[in-house]
């Protein structure tokens, strides 16, 4: 089966995405969690092309928020799955497509190295605020510094011009505005719709490993092909 990776998206962890790593890796699916937090989007995409180059077969790729800009740029993959994710197209940056939304902005204190860092108290309610609260307190827990720059990275490449793609708008998300969401997930060859908030792999992470199964199958399927809009609820 081919492999996936999944791509966390600033100030996360690849721990976050440890409930959806399980349930995949349960159904028999080799799964890659690269870290970034390289200092950069050209060192944050690099660090992820090379755990794409050592697999043995293009595999699906899952991107997160900001993860969706690392995604972008990179080469050799089967499939590309946008998840509440920036779709940078050529000159684009996370930051010049809309970027944060105000609930998330008021979220970001700056360090005096010059990284920021999310108030915990606020981090729950933006990033986390439909999940089940123990949940939301252990993502909360996991959140890092973030160095400046990479929301205003341009992606070499644009990858969804190359492969196929799939875009999840995340309906009740205070981090990016759905909106935006939608007009992204134009550029991708199909769209889902998800009642669900900005990190659905933290409280319903069964969307994921569902929607990432499916994928899988319709690969293996000769002439599978992605559907057009659905909603999840």
């Amino acid at each position: 089966m081919v492999s996936v990776v999944l791509v966390h998206g600033l100030y996360h962890r690849p721990e976050h995405f440890i409930r959806v790593a399980e349930g995949l890796r349960a159904a028999g699916v080799d799964v890659v969690t690269p870290e970034l937090h390289r200092g950069s989007l050209a060192a944050d995409t690099a660090a992820v092309q090379a755990a794409v180059d050592v697999l043995a077969e293009p595999p699906l790729v899952v991107g997160h928020s900001y993860g969706g800009s690392v995604i972008t740029g990179l080469r050799g993959v089967g499939r590309l799955v946008y998840l509440a994710a920036f779709v940078p197209d050529v000159h684009e940056s996370a930051a010049n497509l809309g970027g944060a939304s105000v609930e998330l902005k008021t979220a970001i204190e700056p360090r005096t190295d010059g990284s920021t860092r999310l108030d915990p108290s606020r981090a729950a309610h933006v990033l986390y605020g439909d999940c089940p609260e123990r949940l939301a307190a252990w993502a909360v827990g996991l959140l890092r510094p973030q160095a400046a720059g990479c929301g205003r990275g341009v992606p070499e490449r644009q990858g969804w011009k190359h492969a196929p793609s799939v875009y999840v708008v995340c309906t009740e998300d205070r981090a990016v505005d759905p909106g935006l969401q939608q007009v992204m997930a134009a550029r991708c060859g199909s769209v889902r719709e998800w009642a669900t908030g900005h990190s659905p792999f933290v409280g319903r992470a069964e969307l994921v490993i569902d929607l990432v199964l499916e994928l899988l199958g319709a690969s293996d399927t000769p002439g599978g092909a992605d559907r057009g809009i659905t909603a999840t609820r």
